[in-house]
């Protein structure tokens, strides 16, 4: 039987690794020490932001309390900003573990997704949204930060 406990090794050659040191660019929203937030490219809503730590971890499972904290802190903030700034009935949170759960990029990450009541989520597809639109839609983020 497989060891259950076992954790696979944190691979820095991830994208969100990649966006982090700016090798990949990406449209931020917020960033401090610890977290920095940016626009989905393949949002399932208008407004989808991802929160992402800076400190390397897979994923919730192997990440230090600590980050974790101060992530959520941020994914709280960006919440509230998107609720505002797409007149949003709720947003919905979300975080993957591994792959049988959804995980596909192994850095731990949150979305951050504004909702509205009868509306469906986008598939995640791999089709990248318009950067005018990514931008028009962080702006009215930025704005209400």
């Amino acid at each position: 039987m497989a060891d259950e406990t076992h954790i696979a090794e944190y691979d820095d050659d991830n994208i969100f690794a990649k966006i982090l040191r700016g090798e990949i660019p990406a449209t931020r929203l917020y960033e401090d020490d610890d977290v920095i937030a940016i626009m989905d490219v393949m949002p399932q809503a208008p407004g989808h932001v991802l929160v992402i730590p800076r400190k390397p971890s897979r994923n919730l499972l192997d990440a230090d309390p600590v980050v974790v904290g101060k992530a959520m802190a941020v994914v709280q903030k960006m919440a509230r900003a998107v609720k505002t700034a797409f007149a949003a009935d709720g947003v919905f949170i979300a975080q993957f573990n591994e792959p049988a759960a959804g995980q596909t990029v192994f850095h731990l990450h949150f979305h951050v997704i504004p909702r509205h009541e009868g509306v469906d989520l986008k598939r995640h597809s791999g089709v990248m949204e318009d950067s005018a639109v990514l931008s028009a839609n962080a702006e009215k983020i930025r704005e209400q930060l």
